[in-house]
């Protein structure tokens, strides 16, 4: 009923707080299921979990912008959409106000939850979480410089060598 890819990124969103592996995950089932569509739902997931990933680390300019942009797909977005997905729509919106305003004001980061109200999902995702030893809602390690910042740390060999085989491919 729910892909795979939705269970784990929400997983890794309310448990190790891996905001980079959650946008990661997303975004290739996003590229997957529906290319080049902007306005899909899952580039609002992803746009949540890249605005909690420069909060966190203090980057309050790359944390609004994408939170902002986020938030207006999620306003935006059709209450069946929501209810397909299993999250508390009205709950959610709440929250990304909230958060916004924590922003705004620079309040320190403070994780929340995707709001789960569709109890199938939700027992799915707590299943997930404990087979990976993991603890449901947990706040973040802020001392674990392996997910806070995971940008700076992962190897890009792969990304690097694909960059340069469509430059030269450009050039022919």
């Amino acid at each position: 009923m729910f892909p795979a890819p939705y269970i784990e990124f929400l997983v890794h969103f309310n448990c190790d707080r891996d905001f980079f592996e959650c946008h990661e995950i997303l975004e290739e089932h996003w590229k997957e299921t529906e290319p080049g569509c902007k306005d899909s739902i899952w580039v609002a997931f992803i746009l949540l979990a890249v605005s909690s990933y420069h909060y966190r680390r203090g980057n309050l300019k790359g944390a609004m912008k994408t939170h902002n942009k986020s938030s207006e797909m999620f306003m935006t977005a059709h209450t069946e959409t929501f209810e397909k997905l299993g999250i508390d729509k009205d709950r959610l919106e709440e929250e990304l106000e909230v958060r916004l305003s924590a922003m705004e004001s620079g309040i320190p980061y403070r994780d929340f939850d995707i709001p789960i109200n569709d109890k199938e999902l939700l027992k799915k995702c707590v299943q997930e979480c404990n087979l990976r030893n993991y603890s449901w809602g947990v706040a973040s390690d802020l001392n674990n410089a392996a997910i806070i910042h995971k940008h700076l740390l992962r190897d890009r060999t792969d990304v690097i060598r694909e960059r340069e085989a469509a430059k030269k491919e450009k050039q022919k």
